[in-house]
């Protein structure tokens, strides 16, 4: 590298720039972007694994080891704690949705009640059936 001319220092920088510009228009085609700025990614996010789901995974890890120790593991059961809730808790989980409702203008009814569905009369049941079997006699007769 010492002995280069500067003819040859000079045809190493054309270079050098076109090949540079062949790499940015190539990434304007492909639609990506410089190799410099994609080194630069965050680190993938660590996933948490509940209290119970570690329990489970240290249980057969110890199964694991014990049978290749050729030894029995010793008996832990795993279970899923369940989370009980205080009755003033619950309460104030409901006085809060009611709350959120009023404020959204919607009133918060105890049980939802049913629309009454529309009756027909026996003379409209009468002409739906007449009308039914008119089809039904059509259809046969066409086969």
């Amino acid at each position: 590298m010492i002995n280069i001319t500067p003819q040859q220092l000079r045809k190493a920088a054309d270079i050098q720039e076109k090949i540079q510009s062949l790499q940015e228009e190539l990434g304007q085609l492909l639609g990506g972007s410089d190799t410099a700025e994609t080194a630069t990614t965050e680190a993938p996010k660590k996933r948490k694994f509940s209290a119970y789901t570690r329990a489970k995974m240290r249980a057969a890890q110890k199964a694991r080891w014990a049978s290749i120790k050729g030894t029995t593991p010793s008996p832990e059961p795993v279970k899923k704690a369940k989370r009980k809730m205080s009755a003033e808790g619950l309460a104030n989980i409901r006085a809060g949705v009611a709350k959120r409702m009023a404020a959204k203008g919607k009133a918060l009814a105890a049980k939802p009640f049913k629309k009454a569905r529309k009756k027909i009369s026996a003379a409209g049941l009468a002409n739906i059936r007449a009308a039914q079997k008119a089809r039904w006699a059509k259809a046969k007769k066409a086969e």
